[in-house]
Order: C-alpha cells, then structure tokens, then sequence
C-alpha cells in the first residue's frame, strides 16, 4: 500500500506548509537531510492551547502530538516533493508543554510516533527525545520538530 493510500485510509488529508510565526522557515534541506522547524499543536486552526498535568491529561496530550505529526507530514511532503520520497524518519523531537510533576511525556510523544508507524512502516521507525518544557509559543500543548532522509 502506498504512503497516500495509508493516509486515505486513515482519513487524514494533509494541510498546506503553515506560514512561521516568527523568522525562521519551515524547512532546511542539507544534502539528503531535511530539518523540519518545530510545529506546535493546533486544534480547528487554532493553537491548541494546554498544560500537561494542569489543564490537560496524557490522552489529550497524544491527541494533539498526532495532530502536529500530521502537519509535519504536510510539510515534509511538500519538502520532499512527496512523501513517497523518505526514505526514512531520522529523528523526532517533541517538547510538551508541562507541570514540574508530569512525567508522561514519552507517552505524549507517541502520539505522533505511532501515526509516522502507521504511515511510513519501518521507515516512519524513528530516533526520538521527548521533553517537558515550562512553556512553547503561544502557549501550545506540544511542539514537535523532525528530521527525514530523502
């Protein structure tokens, strides 16, 4: 099955690259690498906005890491030219906006591993650093950053 097919199937349509909210770009390729910038979490085109641990549980929270794992997939398509061009998922990192006491951050993060599992199969098999943070722009649940092989 191809990568579009498994997206079908899994009803997800892929969103534009979203436009920097500050001065950086969406993406840098360097050789076979491309690095893609941090996206936050957003929920109805809006930021979604939360503290693990305060105003958000781990369920949530994983909701919201697959959400930003299917805006990175729009911007690494359009990076790549396609996502049938990965030819793997190198790395992940997910910063979650979290209380001092939370510590289910992993679990948060693998809300966007598993969709990149699902989606690329042993491609999507990726290195990974999950964190929590006192707080991301603008007040986002989670921001994930991620770095592809072409």
């Amino acid at each position: 099955m191809s990568i579009d097919q498994r997206l079908q199937t899994l009803g997800i349509t892929l969103p534009p690259v979203s436009v920097p909210a500050a001065a950086y770009v969406p993406y840098v390729q360097s050789g076979n690498l491309i690095y893609l910038s941090g996206h936050i979490a957003k929920q109805n085109g809006q930021v979604w906005v939360g503290k693990l641990g305060l105003t958000m549980a781990t369920a949530e929270g994983k909701q919201a890491a697959r959400a930003v794992a299917i805006d990175l997939m729009g911007t690494l398509a359009v990076a790549a030219g396609g996502l049938d061009k990965v030819k793997r998922i190198v790395k992940v990192m997910s910063l979650v906006n979290s209380t001092q006491e939370f510590t289910e951050h992993h679990l948060v993060t693998n809300g966007c591993s598993e969709l990149l599992g699902e989606v690329f199969g042993d491609v999507g098999v990726h290195a990974r650093s999950a964190f929590g943070v006192a707080q991301i722009p603008l007040g986002a649940c989670v921001e994930i950053e991620l770095l592809a092989e072409v």
